[in-house]
This record gives C-alpha cells, structure tokens and sequence, in this order.
C-alpha cells in the first residue's frame, strides 16, 4: 500500500463543486499522489466572490458529494472550513485561519493556469505570493506568462485535464440526460435520489 509523505504539506483545492466530478478527483488524486504534498483537502466554498450565488446547491448538499466522492481514498479529504467563516469567503481568510488551527501543517494553494492571472483581484494576493506556495496545473493554450517565474509558484504540466465541467454536468442533469462516468457512483446515486440539479 502505497505510504503518504512523511511531510506536512497540505494542498487546498478550493471550489463551488457544484457538483463535484471526476475531473476535480483526477487533479486532487494526481497533486496528492504525485507532489510533496501529504494530503489534499477538497474546500467547498460556500460564496465565490466571483460567481453567482443562485446557481449553487446548498452548502451541505455539496458537502456532501465531495464526501461521498473521496471517502475511499486516505489521501483526500471534504473541508467544511469555510462554512463557519464570514462570507463571501477569501483564500487569504481562509489560509489564515487554517494556519492559526494547524500550526504544524503547512499550506499549499491548488490552481488551474486559467486561474492564476485572476490572482491579482484576489484579496490581500501578494500576501499569498508571499506566505504561500502555490501549485499550479497547466490548462491547453494557457501562457502562464510573468506567472511562471514567480518564486512561490510550481507549475505541472502532466496533470491530466478532462474537458468536463459541473455547469456541463448540471445542464445534462436538467435534462434527464445521463451524466454516469462524469461523476462517481455515489455522487451519481445522491443527486438522483434527492433531485439536485434537476430544476
């Protein structure tokens, strides 16, 4: 059985999981298996600054899809963290806290490449360049740009990306149309037994 590093290197894999699907479990399992990192925390954001609220399925509803997807695998992990923090929810609040619970682990932020330019509408984002590392997976025809000389960023090429999405998955599911292999059996099993999605 394959043993975790011996480090405390945590990675943070923040996102809406709206609902969570292979493609976020590919890059959790690849970042937690494949890097220095210990394990991977899955962090359901209840309120992306940055997206509307009113596509979201409920906090715990989300919650529980990302438990039900890892629950098999010792190296992931659902995060209510931000459930008890001030909303809208920010990294920087969030990596804060963490560290002020977890002083003995260390942090690391998880991003695609399409992400990482946005970095600069971030709240408090040269603290995170400064404070934090942060692992970036690359996105097809992403130029990361200045990005990839920053000192704190690590950049992975080989992670591989499915081009799948959860409003592609969502909008499947409001149709009645399948949706099974994009997401696991029993994330699949939980949305058609309580009707997410389907309005």
């Amino acid at each position: 059985m394959e043993q975790p590093p011996t480090g405390t290197k945590i990675g943070l894999f923040f996102g809406s999981f709206n609902p969570v699907h292979v493609g976020h479990l590919i890059i959790a399992n690849y970042m937690a298996t494949r890097t220095d990192l210990r394990e991977v925390w899955l962090v359901v954001s209840p309120h992306n600054p940055l997206k509307a609220k009113n596509t979201l399925a409920g906090d715990y509803d989300r919650l529980h899809l990302v438990q039900e997807a890892v629950a098999e695998n010792p190296r992931l992990r659902a995060s209510d963290i931000e459930f008890g923090l001030p909303r809208p929810s920010y990294t920087i609040d969030t990596l804060t806290y963490l560290k002020e619970r977890y002083p003995e682990r260390e942090f690391v932020l998880l991003m695609g490449g399409d992400t990482l330019p946005t970095l600069p509408k971030w709240k408090n984002y040269e603290v995170l360049l400064r404070d934090y590392e942060i692992y970036v997976y690359a996105r097809p025809g992403i130029d990361p740009g200045p990005w990839k000389d920053q000192p704190r960023v690590r950049w992975f090429d080989e992670v591989p990306l499915l081009d799948i999405s959860a409003t592609y998955i969502r909008a499947c599911i409001r149709q009645g149309e399948s949706v099974r292999y994009m997401v696991t059996e029993p994330v699949l099993a939980y949305i058609e037994q309580s009707g997410l999605y389907r309005k």
